[in-house]
Order: structure tokens, then C-alpha cells, then sequence
């Protein structure tokens, strides 16, 4: 039971640095990113959720959205590499003060 409440707080509860790093290597659309999760990631979130963390995303600025081919492609912004660069930089301490 605590495994799986870490994968949880791992995965899901921080969804936007992975959708992050996801636009950090090419834009998408959000269908793209959610099959790009489970591809990349191993994990697959509820149906609405990457839609709603990219709404929060976007209206904090850390991505931003273009009408392409009839589709909404997500870019990361400078904020947004900003953010994932310090949430990168927190994980790797805490794995590393936990490999101590």
C-alpha cells in the first residue's frame, strides 16, 4: 500500500513536469501527450486530467497554445523550461539524499 501511494504522489500528483518535459523535447496536442505518458512514462492518467494540467499550465504561463491543422498544439515557454529545470534539479536531490 505505501508503494503504491508513492507511484501515485510520483506520477500523478506531479503531472505537469512530465507534460513538461514531454513539450520540453516537441509540441503536441493533448491526445498526443496523454498516449506519449503512457509510451514514455509507464503510467496512465484518468481520461480529463492532462487536459486539465495543461489549462493550468497554460494559464500560468509555462505553456502556451497555437491552432494548428485544425488541432491545439502545447508549446513550453522559457517559464515553463524554468520550472522544469527546478523540478528536475528537486527530484534528483531527494533521490539522492535518499541513496545516502
Amino acid at each position: 500500500m505505501p508503494l503504491e501511494r508513492l507511484k501515485v504522489k510520483t506520477t500523478k500528483e506531479i503531472l505537469w513536469i512530465y507534460i513538461l518535459k514531454l513539450l520540453a523535447d516537441k509540441e503536441m496536442y493533448a491526445y498526443e501527450i496523454k498516449k506519449e505518458l503512457k509510451k514514455k512514462f509507464d503510467f496512465e492518467p484518468a481520461l480529463i486530467t492532462p487536459y486539465v494540467v495543461l489549462y493550468r499550465l497554460e494559464t500560468s504561463g509555462y505553456v502556451r497554445r497555437e491552432k494548428k491543422e485544425n488541432k491545439k498544439y502545447y508549446y513550453i515557454t522559457e517559464k515553463g523550461k524554468n520550472l522544469l529545470e527546478e523540478g528536475v534539479k528537486y527530484l534528483n536531490k531527494m533521490v539522492e539524499k535518499l541513496s545516502q
